[in-house]
């Protein structure tokens, strides 16, 4: 089930939030845990016995951790905890890629293949995965003690909001939410607004996206032109952004409906002027973790040489590419970033700046642009012809553009550089940062997120085209 479907949007959000606001405070907990139980089960039931299985283990070590005052013996359940979950993780998006590369490697050297199944990934596994190391490590640098109660636990962890597209959260970040919210009209009210404009983000703009991406990536390549190698690189460039930032809005106006304040997961990255801006405002949520849990431990900045600290980088974007992904292609995609990250460091950064906004930009943009056709193409000889096609000018233009693709472009484009304007960023701030309106501001938010609510609904009973990209994840 995703929140872009009518099944979400028609029957189980209405009934959820009936539900909700009818019992009493003490079983609130309670409806949110059924339902993230019926809402991970409608697409994956087997899965979620596992989830449940590793979940209910982490809430017993963790309790131990908390209790322990044996140094040693508190990292060694630290290290059985954060295995457990990287060993599933592991597991189920990982071994098929292992399998795939150690038998290409036997098959080099004559050897017989391993026989294996292939295993199938569980949807939403790999936030699933972060948010319980963020519970473990959390507790274990004592910045907040364990929920006392396992329904707790579940709720903080399965929430289905936040379930199978982030923004990931972690656990000190709304572990007093979980056993004591406060509510109010406005905090509601406020939430339904960004659950629209998710909503029309998703359906109105990257669905749109989608199709041209089709389109392009599912034809011949060798058959492209460079104006349409330059198009789909261009949609697909939308189509992710408006993608996973319209579920990150979805699941932070959900989280507002019903007490919860997840962190913000983008903040106009189109706009940022180098690519160590870029991760700054793109996939916040993952950036924090990956600099919190693994940057900061592998000694961060504070290193005795610069080769040290390039080395650092390095080492994290590709596993932050890998984590996207069991294929090399992410790892390639990680390894990029990462390379721009070090010349940021060395020269360009510096560069960028002293040429100004207005090159550095569209440079940033274009750096991006080219790392999704990397993230994009799993095979890479298929992403070797893609690359060479965007400087292709020779060839005949054979682009086929969807009649209404030219007008969302505009509107995406519209939407993506808008922030990097003073004007801008007061509609941003007007927009995603207060806490409170004017009534007129109540029933202005009101009338426009019931417009954008009915052109997306529209939109999606009329196309029926509602790609899910998050599978790949």
């Amino acid at each position: 089930m995703v929140f872009s479907s009518t099944l979400f949007l028609f029957y189980f959000l209405p009934f959820f939030l009936l539900v909700y606001h009818v019992v009493p405070k003490s079983l609130k907990n309670w409806v949110i845990f059924f339902f993230s139980i019926l809402f991970y089960t409608w697409g994956a039931p087997v899965f979620i016995f596992i989830l449940l299985g590793t979940s209910f283990l982490d809430f017993l070590l963790v309790r131990i951790i908390h209790r322990t005052h044996q140094v040693r013996k508190k990292k060694v359940l630290l290290i059985i905890s954060v295995t457990i979950n990287l060993g599933l993780l592991a597991y189920f998006k990982y071994s098929n890629f292992f399998i795939e590369n150690a038998n290409a490697l036997l098959n080099g050297f004559g050897f017989k293949e391993v026989s294996w199944a292939t295993v199938i990934m569980p949807i939403g596994i790999s936030f699933f995965t972060f948010e319980s190391i963020t519970y473990t490590v959390d507790v274990y640098r004592g910045k907040h003690a364990p929920l006392r109660s396992l329904k707790d636990y579940f709720v903080y962890l399965l929430a289905f909001p936040k379930l199978i597209a982030g923004p990931i959260v972690r656990f000190q970040e709304i572990a007093d939410e979980v056993t004591e919210r406060t509510e109010n009209i406005d905090e509601k009210l406020i939430g339904f607004f960004r659950f629209c404009i998710g909503l029309a983000k998703k359906v109105l703009i990257a669905n749109m996206m989608a199709k041209q991406v089709q389109a392009v990536f599912w034809s011949d390549f060798n058959q492209l032109d460079a104006t349409t190698a330059w198009i789909g690189m261009f949609a697909y460039t939308m189509q992710i952004y408006f993608d996973f930032s319209g579920y990150s809005d979805m699941a932070i106006g959900l989280g507002k409906m019903i007490g919860f304040h997840f962190p913000e997961n983008f903040n106009s990255p189109y706009s940022s002027k180098s690519i160590t801006e870029f991760w700054r405002r793109w996939h916040m949520t993952l950036g924090n973790f990956m600099r919190d849990y693994l940057y900061i431990p592998l000694g961060g900045n504070r290193v005795s040489s610069k080769a040290r600290l390039y080395f650092n980088l390095g080492l994290v974007f590709i596993l932050s590419g890998f984590w996207h992904g069991a294929s090399w292609n992410f790892i390639i995609w990680g390894a990029y970033h990462g390379l721009f990250l070090i010349l940021d460091r060395i020269f360009l950064a510096k560069l960028l700046g002293r040429l100004g906004a207005f090159v550095a930009i569209p440079f940033t943009f274009l750096v991006v642009m080219v790392g999704w056709i990397i993230f994009c193409i799993e095979d890479l000889n298929g992403m070797g012809i893609y690359l060479q096609k965007l400087i292709d000018f020779d060839s005949v233009c054979l682009v086929n553009v969807f009649p209404s693709f030219w007008p969302i472009a505009i509107l995406a484009i519209f939407f993506s550089f808008i922030y990097a304007f003073p004007i801008g960023k007061k509609m941003q701030d007007f927009v995603f940062a207060r806490n409170t309106y004017s009534l007129t501001g109540y029933f202005g938010f009101l009338f426009l997120s019931l417009v954008l609510f009915a052109l997306s609904v529209s939109s999606i009973v009329s196309s029926g085209f509602n790609p899910f990209i998050y599978f790949r994840f």
